[in-house]
């Protein structure tokens, strides 16, 4: 059925919407059918909803990944591919091929090549922000698991990755394993995001089936710190968008401390990270908050976070 859709397609004239990000060297082409089509953050139903497609849409796809089981009346798959021009999953049942998993495409995290520019090194993060890498020793140890966060955040541009990496150098100086100074509380900040609060130590415990409230301080262990900080780039908040239109405001805004002049040194780290990773800053560099975002929003849901942050003057 999928693959007869495709062919009427093609007899009708009718060409699927193409995507104009570039492709990977490495990636397939496919066709989505059907219209609503989730664009998900992981290729789970519960993983938040990146895009939807309209109507049937050009895919290039680099891997694909296990994960929840989805049916329609063509059949059933629990393998999403993963399309990194749109930052995201989509279930293989809604693509246009005959199998439940995709052919020829690797899984991911196995055979799938690195995205593009490559693994962040230490010589790039002390290019990048200098000083601010206080204790190199740790931020080589840790950049391994970090650099497999960005993987699945598709953090995989050079704005996303200078908007993750300028904020997580000020947050924690790049450290999994540091603890905010000063801090008593027991849900004080941990860990590279330095993750803050039970109404985000809860959510993020639960997403990852550990138990973070109980065992707060797994939140700056090696094997939780960097997923911990990929969760709430791209759960408890929806950040790559911003980094795309070059908004360090709203960036900032949605790490969840009030405005002021933290923002501006944030940007100038942002700024220095684009110039490293791309040669220049472009224009249109958005440093400030809208008015709606000036406040502590560290409180808010995702929804809350992101209809203040439309009303703003958003992405629409």
């Amino acid at each position: 059925m999928r693959r007869l859709f495709t062919a009427v397609l093609a007899c009708l004239g009718i060409t699927a919407t193409a995507l104009v990000d570039s492709a990977p060297a490495y990636a397939t082409g496919f066709t989505t059918y059907g219209s609503g089509v989730n664009v998900r953050a992981d290729a789970y139903l519960s993983a938040a909803v990146v895009r939807t497609l309209s109507g049937p849409t050009s895919i290039d796809v680099d891997c694909q990944k296990h994960g929840d089981r989805v049916s329609n009346s063509d059949g059933t798959s629990e393998w999403w591919a993963h399309v990194p021009a749109l930052g995201g999953y989509v279930t293989v049942v809604y693509v246009s091929v005959p199998q439940d998993k995709l052919p020829g495409v690797p899984e991911c995290g196995t055979d799938n090549p690195p995205p593009a520019g490559g693994d962040i090194t230490l010589a790039d993060v002390q290019a990048m922000f200098g000083t601010r890498i206080a204790n190199p020793s740790i931020v080589e140890t840790g950049l391994p698991s970090l650099n497999q966060a960005m993987r699945d955040a598709n953090i995989n541009t050079a704005y996303r990755k200078a908007a993750f990496l300028a904020t997580l150098v000020h947050e924690s100086r790049l450290e999994y394993n540091i603890r905010e100074i000063g801090d008593t509380r027991l849900y004080g900040g941990r860990g590279y995001i330095q993750l803050t609060g039970d109404f985000n130590y809860g959510p993020a415990g639960q997403y990852f089936g550990i138990d973070l409230l109980g065992n707060p301080d797994l939140a700056m262990s090696l094997q939780w710190s960097a997923p911990i900080a990929r969760w709430y780039w791209t759960v408890a908040r929806n950040i790559n968008p911003y980094a795309d239109n070059l908004d360090m405001g709203r960036v900032n805004a949605a790490i969840g401390y009030p405005a002021g002049a933290e923002d501006q040194r944030r940007c100038d780290s942002f700024k220095n990270a684009i110039r490293y990773l791309t040669g220049s800053v472009p224009s249109g560099v958005i440093c400030t908050r809208p008015s709606a975002l000036k406040g502590d929003t560290s409180k808010l849901t995702r929804t809350q976070f992101d209809d203040l942050a439309k009303n703003g003057g958003g992405l629409g």
